[in-house]
């Protein structure tokens, strides 16, 4: 694919209009799984919602423990960085400088406090970020009963 034209990540969800805006041309298609060594790249990036608002740097990962595919990044917001919020990676689109997700700066904003107790999330919190995201979230059938795993 030469540099003119428009790429884009998905990850999960299917989006109906483009993310990238004019002039993001070098916004990047992967088709195949992210991989760690990947997302570990993302720290110092941007990431920006569905209209290119600043949401914050990602602080923290968390992968889908079944598929190892990067399902939510945890950002500081408030005046003094210090309020936690997960924001769900499924169909971002990912560029040279930032990342982009097709939610708004509200609905990130809005999304419901999860209190970490060490490296997990429970059952009931990641059920919680989910459903106010509207995906579907099916516990996997592992000895913990969780779906997310911190990855970086």
């Amino acid at each position: 694919m030469d540099d003119s034209e428009t790429q884009s990540t998905e990850i999960g969800v299917d989006t109906a209009a483009p993310l990238v805006s004019q002039g993001a041309a070098d916004a990047v298609v992967v088709d195949t799984p992210i991989l760690h060594r990947d997302i570990t790249e993302w720290h110092g990036m941007e990431i920006v919602d569905r209209h290119g608002e600043r949401i914050g740097e990602p602080e923290e990962i968390y992968v889908d423990i079944e598929t190892d595919e990067p399902q939510f990044a945890t950002v500081k917001e408030g005046v003094f960085r210090r309020h936690l919020t997960f924001v769900p990676l499924a169909g971002i689109t990912i560029a040279p400088d930032y990342l982009q997700v097709p939610w708004s700066r509200a609905q990130v904003a809005s999304a419901p406090g999860i209190a970490l107790r060490g490296d997990e999330l429970d059952q009931a919190d990641e059920s919680t970020l989910y459903h106010h995201f509207e995906q579907n979230y099916t516990p996997p059938d592992t000895p913990s009963g969780r779906r997310l795993v911190r990855r970086s």
